[in-house]
C-alpha cells in the first residue's frame, strides 16, 4: 500500500481549462456581438497573439521553467516581488497583456482601442470563474478515510497558484504539503521537485504515487524521480517519449480503483 499520493492541481483538481475557456467565451463573445463578428475567430486570433508575444518577453525562459502557460499570463498580476525569477513578469505583464489583445482584435478586424477593455473583462470573468471537477472532493474525501497521506504538486507562480486555491479554500486542508514550483525554483519534470516532495512527506519513492493530467510535466517527472504514476488521460493530452504512465484513466474517480 502507498503511503503517499501526489496531486497535481490544474486539470487534475480544477478544471483550469474550462475557467479560460469561459473567460474567452464571455470576453470575445460580447465583442463579436458589438461588432458582428464571430466570437471563435476572435478567441483563436487572440490565442494565436498571446502564443506569439509571451515569446518576446524576457521572462519567457522563466515561464518556462517554471511552468506558467501564455493564457495564465493573459489574468495574473505575479506580484511575487520577493522572488527574483517573478519581479520582470510582474513588471511586464499588463504589457503582454494588452498587447495580446491589441494583436488579436486587429487580426480579427476589430478596433485595437478595444484592447484594453478586453483585458479587463477576460482578468475578470476568469477571477470569477473557478471550476472544480465534480468528484474532486468525493475522492479527497476518501483517500484521507483510507489514510492516505496527501501533497499538492503543482506548477506556477506563487501568487497565481495560491489566488487559485484561495478561490477554492475547501481544497487547501487535504494536503499535508502544498509545493509550488515558484517557491521551489525549478518546475516538473525536474527530478528534483520530485525529490523535495520526497522529502517533505518523509516516503520513499516506492510509497507515493503521482496523479496529473500532463505526461510531459506530472508523468515524466515521476518517472525520473522512480514515483509510481497516473495520467489522467481528458482526452487531448500529448504522449510524451520517456513518460511512461504506470496507469491510465479517464476521470479522476477512477484512482480510487487503483489505491
Amino acid at each position: 500500500m502507498k503511503k503517499a499520493l501526489f496531486f497535481d492541481l490544474d486539470d487534475t483538481l480544477l478544471n483550469d481549462k474550462k475557467s479560460i475557456q469561459t473567460a474567452f467565451d464571455v470576453t470575445c463573445g460580447e465583442i463579436a456581438e458589438k461588432y458582428e463578428k464571430d466570437a471563435g475567430e476572435i478567441e483563436q486570433h487572440v490565442r494565436t497573439a498571446a502564443h506569439a508575444q509571451y515569446e518576446t518577453y524576457s521572462f519567457y525562459p522563466v515561464t518556462v521553467s517554471i511552468g506558467i502557460n501564455p493564457f495564465e499570463g493573459l489574468w495574473g498580476d505575479f506580484g511575487d516581488v520577493h522572488y527574483s525569477l517573478f519581479r520582470d513578469m510582474g513588471e511586464n505583464i499588463a504589457d503582454y497583456q494588452l498587447k495580446t489583445w491589441k494583436n488579436g482584435l486587429s487580426a480579427a478586424g476589430i478596433p485595437s482601442f478595444e484592447a484594453e477593455w478586453a483585458r479587463e473583462r477576460f482578468r475578470s470573468v476568469r477571477r470569477e470563474s473557478p471550476f472544480v471537477y465534480e468528484e474532486t472532493f468525493t475522492v479527497l474525501n476518501e483517500l484521507r478515510e483510507k489514510g492516505y497521506r496527501l501533497l499538492l504538486l503543482t506548477n506556477g507562480a506563487p501568487s497565481l497558484q495560491l489566488e487559485k486555491l484561495t478561490m477554492t479554500p475547501e481544497l487547501v486542508p487535504y494536503f499535508d504539503y502544498i509545493l509550488i514550483s515558484g517557491h521551489f525554483g525549478f518546475g516538473k519534470p525536474e527530478k528534483a521537485i520530485f525529490d523535495h516532495a520526497l522529502k517533505l512527506m518523509n516516503v520513499e519513492a516506492a510509497d507515493a504515487l503521482m496523479v496529473g493530467d500532463n505526461q510531459g510535466t506530472d508523468i515524466l517527472g515521476a518517472t525520473r524521480a522512480g514515483i509510481e504514476s497516473v495520467w489522467i488521460d481528458h482526452g487531448e493530452g500529448k504522449i510524451i517519449d520517456g513518460a511512461n504512465p504506470h496507469h491510465t484513466i479517464g476521470r479522476l474517480k477512477e484512482i480510487l480503483t487503483i489505491v
